[in-house]
């Protein structure tokens, strides 16, 4: 009996690695996987739904879903990352702490990045920042349209300008930015980290009620599950033993070009225990919630789903065993 064929795209990752290269197939899947950057790779789903199955920004989908997308996700989170190390202040404008954010000039990628998101929302929650106070500039335009809350003061990039530059030159504050601007990676001496330790202020972050943020599910057309429901619980134990494979390897310090890598690795146990990335609801729950919230509170989604309508159902369920 021939498989069914299905195109993945997602990142080029160490726990996905497996699956890229075939070395672990889903049940009764092909699987043609496309490696691709996050930008692209979201915007071709988010914009026009042209894979079967794809890791996807964990906010543009619950914006996508809000607005009735034919896909749906199930309890798989590819990529984390924490952002205090992302967020940028201009020297000598005053800014010595989170809360001098208040009342700036601030630069995003989009509102629907979901780096951004989290980063509105660890300096809301964590560090008093007053999102209303601040009027926010955007590089790019969103995926997905749609009408930001009212209270929030959002502005758009001239044509071939970019928030970067606009930085250096003062017409920015600060920036919140999903990756490290090119200012920064240069050691321009006219920005510098809002957080002089940010690996710190992370650990303090996590430690104080936060969360090691979402930044991406998986998603499925939702063709291919009312034709194969069989294949989210197939996808999701694949995804589960791709990452069992990766932490094994990396178990060895021999797989890291790496000199301190078992101190490394004896530390994020400590804090996180041995499974940082757990694919699961009961986990992430918490966090799927925070991120609710704040897409609600922002404007993105109209309605505040709990967490379990975010995925297919069978993907959540419990497979029992025999003892």
């Amino acid at each position: 009996m021939s498989k069914l064929q299905l195109t993945l795209a997602c990142g080029d990752y160490d726990f996905l690695r497996p699956l890229i290269n075939g070395e672990i197939q889903p049940q009764g899947i092909d699987l043609n996987v496309l490696t691709m950057s996050s930008p692209e790779r979201h915007g071709r789903m988010l914009r026009h739904e042209e894979f079967d199955i794809c890791e996807l920004s964990l906010v543009g989908y619950l914006v996508s879903r809000d607005k009735g997308c034919s896909y749906n996700a199930i309890p798989v989170f590819p990529h984390r990352r924490f952002r205090h190390q992302y967020m940028v202040k201009r020297t000598g404008c005053g800014i010595e702490r989170p809360s001098d954010l208040n009342g700036r000039k601030v630069a995003l990628d989009t509102l629907q990045n979901s780096a951004g998101l989290w980063m509105r929302g660890i300096l809301q929650d964590h560090y008093g920042v007053d999102l209303k106070s601040i009027e926010w500039w955007c590089q790019e335009e969103e995926d997905i349209p749609f009408e930001p809350a009212q209270w929030m003061n959002v502005k758009r990039v001239a044509r071939g300008k970019n928030v970067d530059q606009m930085l250096l030159d003062g017409e920015l504050e600060a920036a919140l930015y999903p990756e490290t601007l090119p200012s920064i990676r240069g050691g321009d001496p006219r920005v510098a980290l809002l957080f002089q330790n940010p690996k710190q202020a992370e650990i303090d972050y996590y430690k104080n009620g936060g969360f090691f943020p979402i930044m991406h599910t998986v998603v499925i057309k939702n063709a291919v599950l009312e034709s194969h429901p069989w294949a989210a619980i197939s996808l999701l134990r694949a995804f589960q033993r791709a990452k069992e494979i990766c932490y094994a390897r990396n178990s060895d310090p021999r797989s890291f070009a790496l000199v301190w890598v078992q101190d490394l690795l004896r530390e994020q146990r400590e804090i996180f225990g041995a499974d940082p990335w757990p694919y699961n609801l009961e986990d992430n729950r918490k966090a799927l919630e925070a991120v609710i919230r704040y897409e609600f509170e922002q404007g993105m989604i109209r309605k505040k789903p709990q967490p379990e309508e975010l995925f297919f159902p069978p993907s959540l369920q419990t497979i029992q065993q025999y003892v």
